[in-house]
């Protein structure tokens, strides 16, 4: 009787252990709107940074049934503009950003639907710089950024899923613009990115 009690407590703690799965990939489309502004020293202005719409895959880890942990992978490209400047408005050609971001997720069982909320952080780099027609060279700092995030999982089966999400970074940089062709100086700003991001798209799990 006493081997069947103990039998029964080890099955019910290694089902209660068991019972989800470890890992979940992604693969989504996301829209990405900057929500900028910048300071401009010397000449002044704004800066106009333009949406993107990208593929990003993700893979998610699951310590239990609620909590995880996701790793974001994707990659962007922005046209960048400075505005309203003393000299008018700069052409500033375009940037990819790489932004790596990893949160740390607490997910909600309600049957077919798994809302889902996260924070955590994220690293920019910035590559594959055109300086566009006006500057000699356009640098970007790489940025430290935390990020939030909310979305849900809507299952069609066991194993696959739908997936609705959104972020948002707060991501800022220093931009040093080599204008001494047209303008006879280096100019930096203080460029605040900072994009909201919506994706949608499949998972799996495993």
């Amino acid at each position: 009787m006493i081997v069947t009690i103990v039998f029964n407590a080890q099955a019910q703690e290694d089902n209660s252990t068991t019972d989800f799965n470890k890992w979940q990939v992604r693969l989504r489309g996301l829209a990405i709107v900057p929500n900028e502004s910048a300071d401009i020293e010397a000449i002044g202005g704004d800066t106009d940074i333009s949406n993107a719409y990208i593929p990003e895959l993700d893979f998610t880890y699951f310590f239990n049934k609620n909590l995880a942990l996701e790793l974001i992978l994707g990659t962007s490209n922005h046209d960048v503009k400075a505005v309203s400047t003393a000299v008018g408005d700069i052409e500033l050609g375009d940037v990819w950003l790489l932004p790596p971001t990893l949160t740390l997720q607490y997910h909600f069982d309600a049957g077919m639907v798994h809302p889902y909320v996260g924070a955590g952080l994220n690293y920019t780099i910035f590559y594959g710089v055109d300086e566009g027609p006006v500057a000699d060279d356009v640098e970007y700092d790489s940025a430290l950024g935390f990020a939030i995030q909310g979305g849900f999982d809507i299952d069609i089966t066991d194993k696959w899923f739908i997936n609705i999400d959104a972020k948002y970074l707060w991501l800022n940089t220093t931009a040093t613009v080599d204008a001494t062709t047209a303008l006879g100086a280096t100019v930096e700003a203080d460029v605040d990115i900072n994009p909201f991001i919506a994706g949608i798209g499949f998972g799996m799990r495993f």
